[in-house]
């Protein structure tokens, strides 16, 4: 039998703390490594049974046990994180984070509505001293945007959500980027791609990620560039069963990780159509054929 054991400790007196980063550069390198550290936890079960342990320091001001402070702790976050509401993604626990370290907002579909950006905008006006870096993480097979494609790929079904004004809502938003991305996987693969088995799956992903980086494109523009060059916007998918996060098209070759989203319509040109070319999307293409 596997065993996973999590424990978030403040051991009292001198323990040492990780200091919290000084920059955005430094805020996705912490997420990065912690996103890898939990998987590689995770991964050494794979092969067996045994036991996986991992220890999370606390800073006692973290939790209000401060020697001679009895006040509420402040909110001092270095990262705010807009996640999917999907329960399989515990966004603390995929990023090896504990309390008061990730400002995190959750919503179906990553959907930048009104209540989102007003959150997000509260972060960074007002835990400006800490806050260092606004991730929206989107997911693998998320739900809100499967319901997107599969509304594109049948408009018919649309008519079912004649009677649901909220999910219509989230479908809405969605369906623009559905379809810019089916425009791109027909001009990449070929007018006939809409024929491959692993149609779907492939244009979910590409879904997923596209709506990611223009969330994360548009809170740099509307929200972070206020606040000069020190707060940046970052995107990725984390996928569920890897354990990893996908980001083609970013500011680096490398696809693992967070990255920065396009700046202007030419880096979304280019973002598309590497998304689209990646290892990720041409192997789920080729799975599902046969």
């Amino acid at each position: 039998m596997n065993i996973v054991e999590i424990t978030y400790r403040y051991g009292g007196g001198d323990a040492a703390v990780r200091p919290r980063p000084a920059d955005a550069a430094a805020a996705r390198a912490r997420l990065d490594d912690g996103c890898r550290t939990m998987a590689a936890l995770f991964r050494s079960l794979d092969q067996g049974t045994g036991i996986a342990q991992r220890v999370i320091s606390v800073d006692p001001r973290d939790l209000g046990l401060a020697a001679g402070d009895l006040r509420a702790p402040p909110q001092r976050p270095f990262a705010a994180v807009l996640g999917c509401a999907d329960a399989r993604v515990p966004v603390e626990l995929v990023f090896n984070e504990g309390p008061n370290d990730l400002f995190v907002v959750r919503v179906a579909g990553n959907g930048l509505g009104p209540e989102v950006l007003g959150s997000l905008k509260y972060a960074i006006d007002h835990l400006g001293d800490s806050l260092r870096l606004v991730v929206v993480l989107g997911h693998s097979g998320c739900g809100a945007v499967s319901a997107a494609v599969d509304v594109f790929l049948r408009p018919e079904a649309y008519l079912g959500f004649a009677d649901k004004h909220s999910l219509r809502n989230i479908l809405d938003r969605l369906l623009v980027v559905v379809h810019a991305a089916a425009k791109r996987m027909a001009k990449v693969w070929g007018a006939d791609v809409g024929e491959r088995r692993g149609y779907r799956e492939a244009l979910i992903e590409i879904a997923i990620v596209s709506n990611a980086a223009l969330a994360a494109h548009t809170i740099q523009q509307e929200l972070a560039s206020a606040h000069g060059d020190g707060l940046h916007a970052a995107y990725g998918v984390y996928q569920l069963a890897e354990r990893a996060i996908w980001a083609p098209g970013g500011d680096r070759d490398d696809e693992s990780g967070l990255a920065y989203p396009p700046v202007d319509a030419a880096g979304f040109d280019r973002f598309a159509e590497a998304a689209v070319r990646s290892e990720r999307i041409a192997k789920l293409l080729d799975e599902g054929e046969g």
